[in-house]
């Protein structure tokens, strides 16, 4: 038996690193998966590779349309939730002083706004005892210069879970949120495209080494499924010990 057998799970944001390591995994654990994505060629290798159980919906986690979009297909393709996997999310380095409007009303618009409305508008498809993850970010806790931006919009999402949790407790609906480290994704890759740069993260990790996507999937999966029963409203750091010290 799987993990999350007969289970329907939704992960945005789910067209490579820890997202779609996670989505391949809950499939694995016997899950059915849907799969968000803003392009059609990202979407469309990444239901490749996961390989069945899964459906592609193209579509931007900031867009309430694309939200709407996703959600109708969920409830006519299998008629429920019981996994909300919120991963969608940008993060852009810009220091105090350069920092533009366009730059904050992207990253917020996208990682605060559009996590909340993912969650709101796939409350309506929830089974009760489901689970709702979100990802975040020790940049929320560490005060690296230029990521303000960025670390204040994945802040909020621990305040939301500690409201929710008390808001859904009757329906016991658990919220917890994945804040990872340094995990090689497209997005740090790019931002540790330098090899001083890439040391001197490697450098704040105890272990001395990236994390890898598939370390992240398998938290996701713990807080996915009932091994995280007595888990709720949780900010769990999965990054090699870096927030530690």
């Amino acid at each position: 038996m799987g993990k999350l057998d007969g289970k329907v799970a939704v992960i945005t944001g789910a067209t490579s690193g820890m997202a779609l390591a996670s989505a391949k995994l809950f499939v694995e654990e016997g899950a059915y998966v849907f799969i968000t994505g803003r392009r059609r060629d990202a979407l469309d290798e990444a239901v490749d590779h996961i390989g069945r159980n899964v459906t592609g919906v193209q579509g931007d986690a900031a867009n309430l349309d694309d939200l709407d979009r996703l959600f109708e297909t969920v409830k006519r393709e299998q008629g429920s939730i019981d996994v909300l996997y919120a991963n969608a999310g940008i993060g852009e380095e810009a220091k105090l002083g350069e920092i533009t409007e366009e730059h904050f009303d992207q990253t917020f618009g996208l990682n605060t706004r559009g996590t909340l409305f993912t969650v709101q508008k796939a409350l309506p498809l929830f089974n009760d005892g489901g689970s709702i993850v979100m990802t975040a970010s020790i940049a929320s806790i560490k005060g690296w210069p230029g990521w303000s931006v960025y670390a204040g919009s994945k802040a909020a999402l621990h305040a939301y879970a500690r409201v929710w949790l008390n808001e859904l407790k009757d329906r016991r609906i658990r919220v917890n949120v994945l804040s990872p480290g340094q995990v090689s994704t497209p997005i740090m890759e790019r931002v540790m495209a330098d090899p001083e740069t890439r040391s001197q993260f490697e450098a704040l990790i105890p272990r001395g080494k990236i994390g890898q996507p598939d370390e992240l999937a398998r938290v996701a999966l713990f807080l996915a499924s009932e091994d995280s029963s007595y888990v709720n409203g949780q900010l769990l750091n999965v990054d090699g010990g870096t927030a530690a010290i």
